[in-house]
């Protein structure tokens, strides 16, 4: 039998992180949230998705958005 995980991060990819970022921000308020020039100038999935996985610091404030994102989404 498996135990289920206890990372909010298992099981999504960074695509799927970043779609949902976008799709409840929107590429404003995500540039807002986080200071990146690929969330302000000409913003898309696949350059964004470029400049993550080159750069820990930017990911890690991504993943770190995503988890506050979900845990505001989950009932009490």
């Amino acid at each position: 039998m498996t135990t289920p995980s206890n990372d909010p991060l298992h099981g999504v990819t960074l695509q799927g992180i970043l779609e949902a970022l976008v799709a409840h921000y929107e590429w404003s308020g995500l540039a807002e949230r986080i200071d990146i020039r690929c969330f302000k100038s000409d913003p898309s999935i696949k350059s964004s998705l470029t400049f993550l996985r080159k750069t820990p610091w930017a990911r890690e404030k991504v993943e770190a958005l995503y988890i506050k994102l979900q845990r505001s989404k989950r009932p009490v």
